[in-house]
């Protein structure tokens, strides 16, 4: 009766609480460079073997991504195991700064940087924004013929390596669409030199750094939602590197919940939650693997991806206690209220919890009742030898359910949909043995 309870409600509960408007964090492998694109010095040299990385955060439809940022409880953290790539002479620290063209200079394309979708400026009423290249369907101005060869003129052009690793060649699709709603009030903190207004960080030129940490930064607008409004996938980053990529974000989203607006940020550490904010494992990378299902002892909240043989023991709750009269040696997990005893059963009919004590009889409970469509029936039989009829009639006598059970203690969760039938009374008929019980049933 009790098996698996316990996962169901903490399933519920991360399913509700973490990812209900973040769904997940995709990592792109957008490019990887070749011998061709390390011809190109103007911008500092780009190490052959070098990949490109785009970050979408991946919101729930309608839900609207307004700020990435880190604070003393949460940094803001990306990190390689190698020097980041920036273009020295056209790289910008945010892609909202690029004029389109620029994009067809050498490595420019392949640049590091942070946005909130946004990957280019406003030129001729059109501006562009960031979108996986497997959604994006029209074509590329990137690469091969478009580019211009960068310092050696490669004849062909750069960009252009295929490599499998890396899915959709640049010069197919380059990841960038037009987005009708142009977000606005853009502002960030902790990025730039106060003074010079220069950016001595990872995503700047002036020098070469392996990562950025920050306790007190952040990246806003108005507000941007994905290119396709079903998947609403949004690009936070661009970031090329040889080494080994991490990351540890979090981000600002506004969205209707339960019909009311709400601000929710959510943070990839748990050690300190404050109000408003949500823990969700995705904003971490490369992702924590273990056991990633809640019916099980050794589920982990922070695992996101499963590892083989992690899962091992099936949660079972229930009584421990071998006084009890519902002792299940099956359970591992104990719930001192779930105990009963003759006179003491916190409530609850111990004839029922304990049908053993009852003999040769049964009891049946239906919910909801009345119930739209659907009905929910648990048994608890004396009479562990018979199996259980269950049948429901209209007020004319036809039957609409017929359910026979193999023999059990207790069946729970058993669904009566009456989906198809019209609204009005209906008669459950429970039969063990040569035992009959009934109830009616309201649909509403």
């Amino acid at each position: 009766m009790y098996k698996s309870i316990l996962g169901f409600i903490v399933f519920q509960l991360i399913t509700f609480t973490t990812f209900s408007q973040l769904q997940k964090v995709i990592v792109e492998k957008y490019y990887v460079s070749d011998a061709s694109d390390a011809t190109d010095t103007l911008g500092g040299g780009l190490p052959i073997g070098s990949t490109t990385y785009r970050i979408y955060v991946d919101l729930a439809p309608g839900s609207v991504l307004k700020k990435i940022y880190g604070d003393v409880n949460h940094p803001f953290s990306i990190q390689s195991t190698a020097p980041f790539f920036n273009q020295k002479s056209d790289g910008q620290t945010f892609a909202k700064d690029f004029v389109k063209n620029r994009y067809l200079e050498g490595v420019v394309a392949l640049d590091t940087w942070l946005t909130l979708g946004q990957t280019t400026k406003t030129q001729a009423g059109k501006t562009y924004f960031g979108i996986l290249k497997n959604q994006d369907l029209d074509g590329s101005f990137i690469g091969g013929i478009n580019n211009d060869g960068g310092s050696a003129a490669i004849p062909n052009g750069l960009l252009t390596n295929a490599d499998p690793n890396a899915g959709i060649p640049l010069t197919q699709a380059d990841g960038m669409d037009t987005l009708a709603a142009l977000p606005t009030s853009w502002s960030h903190f902790g990025v730039l030199d106060f003074v010079t207004g220069n950016d001595t960080t990872m995503f700047g030129s002036l020098q070469s750094q392996q990562g950025f940490n920050s306790t007190n930064f952040f990246l806003s607008n108005s507000g941007v939602k994905g290119v396709v409004a079903d998947s609403n996938q949004i690009l936070i980053a661009q970031l090329t590197t040889a080494g080994t990529l991490s990351f540890h974000l979090n981000i600002e989203v506004d969205a209707i919940v339960n019909g009311l607006p709400q601000t929710i940020q959510y943070v990839s550490s748990n050690d300190t939650i404050l109000t408003g904010e949500v823990y969700n494992p995705y904003l971490s990378y490369p992702s924590i693997c273990g056991c990633n299902d809640p019916n099980y002892l050794e589920y982990n909240p922070a695992v996101i991806c499963l590892e083989p043989g992690s899962c091992v023991t099936p949660i079972v709750i229930g009584c421990m206690d071998t006084v009890a009269c519902n002792f299940d040696e099956n359970v591992n997990v104990h719930v001192e209220n779930l105990c009963c005893y003759p006179g003491k059963c916190n409530n609850r009919d111990i004839a029922i919890v304990c049908p053993a004590l009852r003999g040769s009889n049964f009891e049946f409970l239906v919910y909801p009742n009345p119930s739209i469509d659907e009905f929910n029936l648990d048994v608890y039989s004396g009479m562990e030898t018979e199996d259980i009829h269950i049948e429901v009639f209209d007020n004319y006598g036809v039957k609409l359910v017929d359910k026979l059970y193999p023999a059990a203690a207790i069946i729970t969760g058993e669904s009566l949909n009456l989906s198809s039938a019209e609204k009005g009374i209906y008669h459950l008929k429970v039969s063990i043995g040569g035992q009959v019980q009934s109830q009616l049933l309201f649909k509403n």
